[in-house]
């Protein structure tokens, strides 16, 4: 998804164009979360940028697009924006916690 969202519009209000924009955009990673992996991948990775235009858009982890809205919102930005693009990934290894067990001392 590249995109440049308008957030002017006569009939409908900011507020309601901004929660569009999260709609569309959550609505696309689950659609891109459901394809189905290559083979020899486990999960799907985002790599996304932001910003008031194309020029100025900057590299963003995934679980930060919402923060940008929030302040692209706060900022009164007339349009941004927006770039998500879907990859094949790996999931790291879960961290191994060895499992101590509490003894009672013996009375």
């Amino acid at each position: 998804m590249k995109k440049t969202f308008n957030l002017t519009h006569p009939k409908t209000k900011y507020a309601r164009l901004v929660d569009a924009v999260r709609s569309d955009i959550k609505r696309y990673l689950k659609r891109e979360r459901k394809k189905v992996l290559p083979n020899g991948f486990d999960t799907w990775n985002f790599d996304c940028k932001f910003g008031a235009t194309v020029d100025e858009a900057k590299v963003l982890d995934v679980t930060e697009l919402s923060k940008a809205i929030n302040e692209a919102e706060t900022q009164d930005l007339k349009s941004f924006y927006i770039e998500i693009l879907a990859k094949a990934g790996h999931r790291p290894p879960k961290p191994v916690i060895e499992h101590i067990q509490a003894t009672e001392p013996e009375a």
